[in-house]
């Protein structure tokens, strides 16, 4: 749109109010298709509506009108700004949606009395909207903020060391670099196995033929029986010594030495019927103290 054209779009409503300057106060020119104004016009009519904005009483229908259309009229730097951010692997509407909200509160904290241009006060707004958006919520794994800073400054201070000629710089390198402790640097790379996430249904590629040799998922082993045993014999351990000697010789002979009941009276001197009693005791004395303390 030229800026003849968008001039043809502006009309200007006064209301009668009573008074001549209470009625100048509260017009404000009339944009037509805000969003379609191009950039150029877009900043000489920023221009006018800020200096309306200062006069007009926050909540009045037309403050809201002139915030709003100049909302829509400088959407042009969000997708300015939203274009460099592109390849990061998200939808441009999500990206355009947090940089508008920058874009909203560069303009609730523009003051149109220390001159400045208004675009160079609200970019640097939109691109730190969407920075935090990308910081904050495009990490596969939650990591504290300042370790997520710590990757940003560890991809540089690698990118510099690189670029002098370390192909593969080391953790007291990286270091030395950002003036940090190695257990820093080894926490902040740690860290940065959170970032991305990979799906266990992607395929293995095999040398450089670049062949499917299986899926990530076949390399993970199965759960161990042995781990829920190890659980519950740890669990077990503490009532086993509040037994008796003579219940403890029992389950030691049943499940240590592997023998059968007959086996056991045998060994005691008791009948198969008395040894039968006395485990069935102590499973259920063993069993209710487990279900206690769960």
């Amino acid at each position: 749109m030229t800026t003849a054209t968008a001039q043809a779009h502006i009309s200007v409503n006064r209301s009668d109010r009573g008074a001549t300057f209470e009625a100048a106060r509260s017009s404000v020119p009339q944009v037509e298709e805000a969003h379609r104004v191009a950039p150029q016009d877009a900043r000489r009519l920023s221009k006018l509506f800020f200096d309306q904005v200062s006069d007009l009483e926050e909540g009045t229908p037309e403050y809201q009108y002139a915030r709003n259309t100049l909302i829509e009229m400088n959407l042009s730097l969000v997708r300015y700004v939203a274009r460099r951010f592109r390849s990061r692997g998200q939808e441009m509407e999500d990206i355009m949606q947090v940089g508008t909200i920058g874009l909203i509160k560069a303009i609730d904290r523009f003051d149109v009395s220390l001159e400045n241009e208004f675009t160079t006060f609200a970019i640097p707004y939109i691109t730190g909207e969407i920075k935090r958006f990308f910081r904050d919520t495009t990490w596969s794994v939650h990591v504290p903020r300042r370790l997520q800073e710590l990757r940003v400054d560890l991809a540089r201070a690698r990118e510099e060391l690189e670029g002098r000629g370390n192909p593969e710089p080391s953790v007291a390198d990286l270091a030395a670099q950002l003036e940090l402790g190695e257990d820093e640097v080894i926490e902040g790379l740690v860290a940065c196995n959170g970032y991305d996430a990979g799906s266990i249904d992607r395929p293995i590629e095999a040398g450089n033929s670049k062949q499917q040799a299986g899926l990530v998922a076949d390399l993970i082993g199965n759960e161990d029986p042995a781990l829920a045993l190890a659980e519950n014999l740890h669990a077990l351990k503490p009532h086993l010594a509040q037994l008796d000697e003579r219940e403890r010789t029992l389950l030691e002979l049943r499940f240590g030495s592997e023998m059968t009941q007959t086996e056991i009276g045998e060994e005691l001197g008791l009948s198969q019927m008395h040894v039968s009693r006395l485990l069935t005791r102590t499973y259920t004395t063993l069993r209710e103290s487990l279900l206690a303390e769960a």
